[in-house]
Formats: C-alpha cells, structure tokens, sequence
C-alpha cells in the first residue's frame, strides 16, 4: 500500500502552477472587467486543481498499466512502481473528477447550465489523454488538449463564470497561459523521447524529433511573450509587467537548447511551472492595480 507521500508524490504536485495560473490570469481579466466574484473564483480554482490532479493520477493508471512508465525518468509513478495497484489508482483519479465536477456543478447553477457540458467535455479529455483503446495522447494530441483545457477553457471559463461576457483580454491571456502549460508538457516529452519511442508512445516530441521539439520549446515561450502584449494591448500597460516572467526563462531556455537530457532537463519542469505562475500573477496584479 502507498504510503500518504507516495501518494502525494503521485499526484505531481510540481505540476499545479498549471491550475493555478489559469484561475490567476482569467480573474484577473474580470477584477479589470468590474467583474470580479472572488467565491466564484475559488470555486474555479478548486475545479482546476482538482482536475489537474484527477489528470495526473489518470495518467500514472493509464501508463501504468501500458507498461510504458516501467523505465520512465521523473517524479513518482504509483503504478509504475508497483507502489499502489492499479485500481487504488484509478479510484484516486475519479475522486478527484468527482470533486471537480462537485465544484463546476455550482458554478454552472450559479452562471448558465451549458457550462456542464464544457465540464463533462473536459473531463472526457482528461481520461482520454492516455486512457482508453486509442488515447490521443499517444498521437501526438496531447499539447493540444493541454492548450485548449488548461489554457482556452480555463482562462475564458474563469473569467466569463465571474463576468458572464466575453472579455478580449481572457482570450490574450489564454493564449499565454496555454502556451507555458504546452510548455511544460513539451519539456516532460522531450525528456521521455527514448522510453516513449520504445514503449509506442508516439508524443507530439517523438513525431518531431529532439531538435524540432527544443525548437517548439523556445516558440512556445514566445507566443507566451506576445501574449502579455496582446493583453496589454486590450486593457492598460500596465500589464507590460508580465513580461518579467522571461526572467525565470532564460535559465530554462538555456539548458533545453543547450541540448541537456534525461534528468538535466527535470529542473526545466519547474522553471516553466514557475514561469507560467508568474506570468498570471504579474499580469493578474498589474490588471487589479490598473483598472
């Protein structure tokens, strides 16, 4: 039986800068809208992190059983390991779907009912990832579910359960927040490259290859940038602060194109999950203080 800080270890919590920053930048859009609701926020943030985490724990029971995380280089796979089986897993996975959903169920009664829909689409896609017969994960698709759930749906969603209009400035700041949690993922295929290539996982960073996928690296940080001068475009200069999260990296830039491997890219995961925090609170401060 895992022990409660394999479990916690299981649940990647490196990876939640990627919940929380979407709730971040897509309230901060709605404070600069007059539209700011702070419990719906919270209600958010809940179903963002909890669907992160139901995420991560479906991933170590879908690879897991695929066997394609027995040679795996990082955090903590429970069923990779042998620590948890593979049902306990699973169970953990829809608890946490089931918290999510719990929390999105207030916000779509409190704002319009068709967001349930948005929310059982997302939860589809979040088991879909590695799960299931032909998981989409598994062909290249994953940054694209990553950029649209945890950067479009995520950013817009907050700010329109809070606002309920659509702000220009929520799509700029979804386009950011998508681009660095794409990131992240990108840096974490890159780094599996040869134990995906051998176990049939054909991620989008197999299908480009190394060179190409340091590449995409280095534009996805760049979108990100453009971003926060598209957001600052369509509320105030202010929010020109954000671009500081570059700071945090250079470092990361560095080490992914100077060619770093295996482990030495592990530290890049947190560098990018850092630099996407600051991306939203900088952006998200800067729009509170400004508007």
């Amino acid at each position: 039986m895992a022990t409660p800080k394999q479990w916690l270890a299981g649940a990647r919590p490196r990876t939640l800068p990627a919940a929380v920053s979407p709730v971040l930048a897509g309230t901060g859009v709605a404070a600069y809208a007059d539209g700011a609701v702070w419990w719906k926020a919270l209600l958010a943030l809940v179903v963002s992190l909890a669907l992160q985490v139901a995420v991560n724990y479906a991933n170590d029971y879908s690879d897991g059983i695929r066997g394609t995380d027995d040679e795996r280089v990082g955090p903590m796979r429970l069923v990779g390991s042998g620590a948890a089986s593979p049902r306990a897993v699973k169970t953990a996975a829809f608890l946490a779907f089931g918290v999510a959903g719990a929390a999105g169920l207030v916000l779509a009664a409190t704002t319009a009912w068709w967001l349930v829909a948005v929310g059982l689409v997302s939860v589809v896609a979040a088991w879909y990832y590695t799960g299931g017969s032909k998981p989409y994960g598994y062909l290249g698709l994953g940054e694209v579910m990553v950029f649209v759930f945890f950067g479009l749906v995520a950013v817009i969603g907050t700010t329109y359960v809070q606002t309920e209009t659509w702000e220009w400035a929520a799509l700029w700041a979804a386009v950011g927040i998508g681009a660095l949690a794409c990131a992240i993922l990108v840096v974490n295929n890159l780094r599996d490259i040869p134990t995906d290539t051998v176990a049939g996982k054909r991620t989008l960073a197999v299908l480009l290859g190394d060179a190409r996928t340091r590449g995409l690296y280095a534009l996805l940080v760049l979108a990100a940038t453009v971003a926060v001068v598209a957001v600052a475009a369509t509320t105030t200069r202010c929010a020109l602060v954000g671009l500081l999260f570059l700071v945090v990296t250079v470092r990361a830039l560095r080490t992914v194109l100077g060619g770093a491997t295996g482990p030495g890219l592990i530290p890049v995961l947190q560098q990018t999950g850092l630099a996407e925090l600051l991306w939203a609170a900088l952006v998200a401060v800067a729009l509170v203080a400004c508007r």
